[in-house]
């Protein structure tokens, strides 16, 4: 059984080795059918996209990212004139786009990357040694993304420390305002009892004066 398992997790590992390497597919951007890097990562759409933007621009380019409401290639980032050199000496326009794989797999993503230069804008005329570099770029970016999925756990993680613990100072907070409602209530306990003593004191002398007045009335005369 033992075995059985471990023969198990061995495919599952090849399964998903498999399943991460690069291949090829399509994309519609600049209003153009073009042909796209394709790779599917078993992390959350953020993760992947924080690594790649975070690993190009730590080369010096600056993340441009595609939006408007009426713009058809909104969702794209570009990377214009941009010199990769794990991809090639030539400066080229890289642009991708990251996908989740459905509302239900938040954790698979998939990422598409086109490569354009100044003559064809497509990736069709790029060389295949280009291709198969770029290949390489994005299979080897699984580091970056487990690193970047990573931060973005810890700053999940702070995010719950902080809430719990302004969730115990509310608590707290509402202990102190009952004790002090409480203390509060006892000290009025405590002079409702005084004063409903005094208040009985009060009474009994009142109806001691009293019987005193009704002692002072005249007797009437006896009737003959």
């Amino acid at each position: 059984m033992k075995h059985l398992s471990l023969l198990s997790l061995c495919f599952l590992l090849i399964s998903t080795t498999v399943f991460s390497q690069a291949y090829e597919s399509s994309q519609t951007y600049n209003k153009k059918k073009q042909q796209a890097i394709t790779i599917d990562y078993g992390y959350p759409q953020e993760a992947v996209e924080n690594a790649i933007v975070q690993k190009i621009e730590s080369m010096g380019y600056k993340a441009r990212s595609e939006k408007g409401l009426f713009n058809s290639d909104k969702g794209f980032i570009v990377f214009k004139n941009a010199m990769l050199s794990d991809i090639s000496d030539e400066s080229l326009d890289y642009i991708v786009k990251i996908e989740r794989k459905s509302r239900k797999e938040k954790d698979e993503t998939t990422l598409y990357l086109l490569i354009n230069d100044s003559k064809s804008n497509t990736l069709e005329n790029i060389s295949a040694a280009t291709i198969g570099r770029a290949k390489s770029f994005v299979n080897n970016l699984i580091p970056d993304i487990e690193a970047a999925n990573l931060e973005l756990q810890i700053t999940a993680q702070e995010d719950a420390v902080v809430k719990s613990e302004k969730k115990y100072k509310d608590l707290t907070d509402d202990q102190a305002s009952m004790e002090k409602k409480i203390k509060q209530l006892q000290d009025d306990l405590k002079k409702n009892a005084s004063d409903q003593a005094s208040q009985q004191r009060d009474i009994e002398a009142q109806k001691k004066a009293l019987e005193l007045l009704r002692g002072k009335r005249k007797t009437a005369p006896a009737a003959l």
